[in-house]
C-alpha cells in the first residue's frame, strides 16, 4: 500500500512540476533567463498572489505583509519526519548565505497541517531553521487558498494516528513583492545553488 501512495504522488508531483514548468517557462523573452535553472524563459505571473494566513506571532497577516523583500517561500508541516526540516534548514542556510554577500532576502514557512502547527508550534520550528524565517498557519480554507495560488499539493493521510502524515510537494518558490512569482527550487538544489541563483535574480531585476 504504501508504495502504492508513494507512486502516485510521485506521479502528483511529477505532474505539477511539469505544468508549472510548460505554463510558466516557455516563452520566447524573458530577461531573467539567465538565472534560470533550465536557461528557459518565463511566461504569466499566474503562480502565487494574494493571502491570508495567520503568523507565528499569532497576527492575521498577508502576502503585502510577509512579501517585502525577496523571499523563498516553502511549504510544509513542522510535524514533517525529513523532507520538511531538511528542505527548511538548507533554505536557511541559503539565506545566511545571501546576507554574507549583502542581499536582502526573507524566507517563509506555510504550513499544510493546520490542525497541529499552531503559531507557537510553529515559531519554535521556524526558530530552529532560521532566525529570520517566518511560519505561517491559518483555517483549513485560508491553507488551501494560498495553497491553489502556489499551485501546491497535499493531502492528510487517512489515519486515526495522532502523528500522521501528510503528503505534499516540496517546491521552494522564490518571490518578489513588486513582480510576484519569479522563480521555482526543487528539493534536489542545494543552499549554494540556490543563493547563486537568487543572487542572479536580484541583481538582473
Amino acid at each position: 500500500m504504501r508504495f502504492y501512495v508513494a507512486t502516485a504522488l510521485a506521479l502528483s508531483i511529477g505532474l505539477i512540476g511539469g505544468t508549472i514548468y510548460m505554463a510558466f517557462f516557455n516563452t520566447p523573452q524573458d530577461a531573467l533567463a539567465q538565472c534560470r535553472g533550465g536557461s528557459v524563459a518565463t511566461g504569466g505571473a499566474s503562480i502565487g498572489g494574494p493571502f491570508e494566513l495567520v503568523s507565528e506571532t499569532g497576527e492575521t497577516v498577508t502576502d503585502s505583509d510577509i512579501i517585502t523583500k525577496p523571499t523563498l517561500v516553502y511549504f510544509g508541516y513542522t510535524f514533517c519526519p525529513d523532507v520538511c526540516p531538511l528542505d527548511a534548514y538548507r533554505n536557511g542556510l541559503a539565506v545566511d548565505m545571501l546576507q554574507e554577500k549583502g542581499y536582502d532576502v526573507g524566507s517563509a514557512f506555510i504550513s499544510v497541517d493546520p490542525e497541529r502547527d499552531t503559531p507557537e508550534v510553529l515559531a519554535e520550528f521556524t526558530d530552529a531553521m532560521h532566525p529570520d524565517m517566518i511560519g505561517l498557519t491559518g483555517t483549513a480554507e485560508q491553507i488551501r487558498a494560498a495553497s491553489n495560488a502556489y499551485r501546491t499539493y497535499y493531502r492528510k493521510q487517512d489515519s486515526e494516528e495522532e502523528f500522521y502524515l501528510v503528503d505534499h510537494s516540496t517546491f521552494t518558490y522564490l518571490v518578489f513583492p513588486e513582480t510576484g512569482f519569479v522563480d521555482f527550487f526543487r528539493r534536489e538544489a542545494t543552499e549554494e545553488q540556490i543563493s547563486e541563483r537568487v543572487g542572479c535574480f536580484i541583481d538582473a531585476s
